[in-house]
């Protein structure tokens, strides 16, 4: 099993002239396999046997919902023993665990029996998407919530792309992202440019377009916007290590503000990022003429709300919010509701 939860690394060519993998054994390549592809993916990636992979019953009954059929199943040692086997059942094509498959259909029910049975919440399949991030992404609310409670990290897998927290920002699923950040789900993208296998901060950021306030901010999800900056979110570039801005792409945004303006966002979008202390003097002027380089035109009243905060000093009271925030740090500001100050104090600090 490799580290990238695949149970058999695919055939690939070494080179030219060389033979890939499946030539040398006698397999079939993907490209090969045509009608027999389920087959062929079967026998690359199931966890056991092939003939141990002919039972599905376990998979397809996650499929359906059939929690019964899964009670009666996991009575029997042998279907215990493969609660976390990947395999492909009877309506799918990539090898999955039932659990992942419970979730990608959200049966709630059969999500929370797996997990007190003993399946594994952050095994990835093929893809390297957990059970959280598909429940999250085909928009399951119940069953994320049962997999964040049985522990699962609200951060998804370092091997996919994609995180939970970039997706429900993206279809702007609010209730989603409120329960990511409730359990400790981290709002910018250092989680994913900080791999452990490397020093701190190794790969820096080189585009916004990985970062949810980013893409909360192009598809105008004004609500995920605002829970990302009161969970702490980075207002300028969504991410607290080295930004690489020369090697943002030519014309593109260089930082969230920026972004913002481009994408033609509602004054609310700038009044917020004002509010939680992005760095106005990142905007450059020539890039904010009466049509933006990108698609859409700049907002008017979005304009008109940056140039005035740009031209006044801001007030020492939003100044000391912002100071006292970060001073705290964004895996403490879940704690100012317990502080003992006034109540006005703790809602100002936290912008409600």
């Amino acid at each position: 099993m490799s580290r990238w939860g695949f149970a058999r690394t695919l055939p690939v060519r070494t080179g030219h002239g060389s033979s890939s993998s499946s030539e040398r054994t006698g397999q079939e390549s993907p490209q090969s396999a045509g009608p027999n592809l389920k087959e062929w993916l079967r026998e690359q990636f199931c966890d056991h046997p092939l003939e141990h992979c002919e039972d599905t019953r376990l998979h397809d009954a996650a499929y359906v919902g059939d929690l019964q059929t899964l009670r009666s199943l996991l009575q029997e040692e042998s279907y215990r023993s493969r609660i976390n086997e990947k395999s492909v059942w009877c309506c799918g094509w990539l090898p999955c665990t039932p659990l992942r498959i419970a979730a990608t259909a959200g049966h709630g029910n059969c999500v929370d029996f797996l997990i007190r049975k003993g399946a594994e919440v952050d095994l990835v399949d093929v893809k390297g998407q957990t059970a959280l991030y598909v429940a999250v992404v085909n928009g399951h609310l119940e069953s994320a919530q049962i997999l964040l409670e049985a522990g699962a990290d609200p951060n998804g897998s370092r091997h996919h792309r994609s995180t939970p927290v970039y997706h429900a920002s993206r279809v702007g699923r609010a209730d989603i992202l409120k329960a990511l950040i409730r359990y400790g789900a981290d709002v910018d993208v250092n989680h994913h440019l900080t791999p452990d296998i490397r020093p701190p901060f190794s790969r820096r950021l080189t585009s916004l377009v990985v970062c949810p306030l980013y893409i909360s901010a192009a598809y105008h999800n004004l609500q995920c916007f605002k829970l990302l900056l009161q969970a702490g979110a980075n207002p300028d570039f969504n991410c607290n290590g080295p930004v690489n801005t020369q090697g943002f792409y030519r014309g593109s945004p260089g930082c969230v503000m920026d972004a913002v303006l481009r994408h033609g966002c509602e004054a609310a979008f700038v009044s917020l990022l004002v509010e939680f202390g992005a760095n106005l003097n990142l905007v450059k002027w020539e890039s904010l003429g009466p049509e933006s380089r990108g698609r859409r035109k700049v907002d008017p009243e979005a304009l008109q709300v940056f140039k005035e905060a740009r031209s006044v000093p801001r007030t020492l009271l939003s100044l000391c919010r912002v100071a006292v925030r970060r001073a705290l740090g964004k895996y403490r500001l879940h704690l100012i509701p317990s502080l003992p100050l006034p109540d006005p104090i703790k809602k100002f600090l936290i912008y409600e």
